[in-house]
């Protein structure tokens, strides 16, 4: 489930519809949670899904790290990738806004921690675009976006969480938060090849 302070806008004719925040929410605050509602498809039933809905669910879903696609039920399935997200994951079922984000700011994700399958040009206008977005993108990345994570993390409990309910690792966040266990690092959602696939 995605913030209840974001809504669906037309973003361009090239882009579509983006998520963006209609009220101010600060830095650590748990953007999106994988909830009960969201649909899991595991790779046997992806292929028998037919080519028009493969295009869809390719277009709409990301991949987790056992090879399932899920596919949100709501507006989070419209989050947009940049190269300066607002959004990312730990090592939870779960995005944490990694700064403030304003009202009017889009909440965009970075595509290349979701195990995309091929690269594309990136368009986000971000003076440090990367320029391509890829496969191996979770490899050389992972250890800067643990980092930007980790400075969040630390306002977890500081601020209001309206999707705290839908969290299903609560108790081991309360441990990182009382520096009981690590934050586990976003890698734990890295597709590691076919032979990984359950």
């Amino acid at each position: 489930m995605i913030h209840p302070d974001s809504e669906i806008r037309f973003v361009s004719p090239a882009i579509g519809y983006g998520v963006f925040a209609h009220r101010f929410i600060p830095k650590g605050t748990i953007l999106w949670v994988f909830d009960d509602l969201d649909q899991v498809i595991p790779p046997a039933k992806q292929a028998m899904v037919s080519p028009v809905l493969q295009r869809l669910l390719e277009k709409y879903s990301y991949q987790n790290g056992r090879g399932d696609r899920i596919l949100c039920w709501d507006h989070g399935r419209f989050v947009n990738h940049s190269c300066n997200p607002a959004a990312l994951a730990p090592g939870f079922d779960l995005e944490l806004a990694i700064r403030d984000i304003q009202p009017g700011e889009e909440i965009t994700d970075d595509y290349g921690a979701l195990n995309i399958e091929a690269a594309f040009e990136c368009s986000c206008g971000f003076s440090g675009c990367r320029g391509t977005v890829g496969p191996g993108d979770f490899e050389a990345y992972s250890g800067h976006w643990d980092a930007l994570v980790a400075d969040a993390f630390r306002q977890v409990e500081r601020v209001e969480q309206p999707l705290w309910e839908l969290v299903r690792e609560q108790a081991e966040i309360r441990k990182v938060l009382a520096g009981e266990m690590p934050l586990p690092s976003c890698r734990a959602h890295l597709l590691q090849g076919p032979h990984d696939r359950r």
